[in-house]
């Protein structure tokens, strides 16, 4: 028997028991404007649709190139901050991407740390391939990565089991598996997409809320985060989030 999940307690830090937040600074100042730049050599011209939008932080950022984007969401509080955020300047939908109906194909489908959250990530990937990619489209699939330094630190430290472990406070925010680069690379295969790059964003050794601290001081500067992310383009698999780029494939 399936249990019904509730999106919004799973994106609602007050409610976390562990008191680990879902989303960091590091996430919206850092990791967001690096996703953009690492996506946009690899944009299509046309509409674009953001699977698991959030409450609008990175919608804003894809707004700054394509004027048509629509946006499907499961939780309900996090649609509504976005409505405030962004009124009419989206289309909404808000439900579940194994049974949400969308009226038409897109030339971009982003999908940026929510792969893991999904009971059935291939079933998923299945609808984006089947269903919702144009003919020439392409899907920016990100998810956060096992093997960062960062996690793997922690192994060594004791604080998880191995580099793919899915913790406590990751499992109340929902997460169901923690991806590298063959296991996101295997499920999107399985999905029928055909994986046309593979890349890795930021270098990482810190944990988020390191980062959220160092970034309130003068210590970390442009050209380190910089650096971070030329780096992580040199060794992918020691970055914070892997990143593929899939165009349709097998039907």
């Amino acid at each position: 028997m399936t249990n019904v999940r509730d999106y919004n307690r799973e994106l609602n830090d007050k409610n976390n028991a562990t008191h680990e937040k879902y989303a960091y600074s590091f996430d919206f100042d850092v990791m967001h404007p690096y996703m953009i730049k690492a996506f946009s050599p690899y944009f299509k011209k046309g509409n674009l649709l953001e699977l698991g939008s959030y409450q609008g932080q990175f919608t804003e950022r894809l707004l700054q190139h394509f004027e048509d984007v629509t946006c499907v969401e499961a939780s309900s509080d996090a649609i509504a901050i976005a409505q405030e955020r962004l009124g009419n300047r989206i289309q909404q939908f808000e439900g579940m991407f194994e049974n949400i109906d969308l009226p038409r194909q897109y030339d971009n489908i982003v999908m940026t740390h929510v792969l893991e959250h999904l009971d059935d990530p291939v079933q998923v990937l299945q609808r984006v391939n089947h269903e919702w990619l144009s003919e020439t489209g392409r899907f920016f699939l990100v998810c956060p990565n096992a093997n960062a330094p960062s996690r793997q630190i922690a192994v060594k430290m004791g604080l998880i089991s191995h580099n793919a472990a899915v913790t406590p406070a990751e499992a109340e925010h929902g997460h169901r598996i923690t991806y590298a680069l063959d296991t996101l690379e295997r499920d999107a295969s399985r999905a029928g997409l055909r994986v046309v790059h593979r890349s890795g964003i930021f270098f990482k050794a810190l944990a988020n809320f390191q980062w959220d601290r160092l970034l309130q001081t003068d210590i970390i500067s442009k050209e380190y985060l910089e650096g971070c992310y030329q780096l992580g383009q040199q060794y992918p698999d020691l970055c914070s989030s892997i990143m593929l780029v899939c165009e349709r494939g097998s039907r």
